[in-house]
């Protein structure tokens, strides 16, 4: 069975969030789609994802030392090691999250750096680092209020072009977008904006 992690990094619902009303388009396109799939909806706010700080080192630490681990650095060591181990193994992923002051929100970034763990997404060799998820495919979905796909913001924007190149780190072979932008710029268009994007998020499930 296919399994589609469902990757949202909003604290607002579709009602409110242009990013997760083609979100819930999507995934509801791709379950009628593809209903013999598996789909599994990680809500990035509602989420035990341990920043890696001092009990997290500290606990790599003595695992490879075999010592005694304190309940701290066992408790977060081991939610690290369910998190990766949920996303190497699933197919596909779909990121749905709006730009957050050029980029992505903290959350985001928190399950990214959950998941880049050498061994598990990618390794290194004399030659640099090389992904080990050659057989996944993603998709993000991000709203943007401005317009950043090209001309003098393109430059600015440090969102997806994260995702996209955290995904060509673990070596995911397969990197598709639905962006939603301008409709803060153009506020009389937000709507023509927001339903064109749900149109194509629809589109993209069919075959994503």
């Amino acid at each position: 069975m296919t399994k589609l992690l469902y990757i949202t990094a909003h604290p607002l619902n579709e009602l409110v969030s242009s990013s997760m009303a083609a979100g819930k388009a999507f995934k509801e396109a791709y379950e009628q789609a593809h209903p013999e799939d598996e789909v599994v909806h990680i809500d990035l706010f509602k989420e035990d994802i341990p920043q890696i700080d001092a009990d997290v080192f500290s606990g790599w630490g003595k695992l490879q030392n075999g010592e005694q681990l304190t309940e701290d650095e066992s408790r977060k060591v081991n939610r690290l090691n369910d998190i990766v181990e949920t996303f190497i193994n699933a197919d596909k992923y779909v990121f749905v999250s709006p730009m957050w002051n050029l980029s992505i929100p903290p959350v985001l970034k928190a399950y990214l750096d959950a998941v880049s763990v050498a061994g598990k997404t990618f390794k290194y060799t004399s030659e640099g680092p090389v992904g080990l998820l050659t057989d996944k495919k993603a998709l993000h979905i991000q709203a943007r209020g401005g317009y950043y796909s090209e001309g003098p913001g393109a430059e600015l924007e440090l969102g997806d072009r994260y995702v996209r190149t955290m995904m060509g780190f673990y070596g995911v072979p397969s990197y598709e977008t639905v962006i939603i932008e301008g409709h803060n710029a153009e506020p009389e268009r937000s709507e023509e904006i927001k339903n064109a994007a749900i149109q194509k998020a629809e589109e993209v499930a069919q075959t994503f």
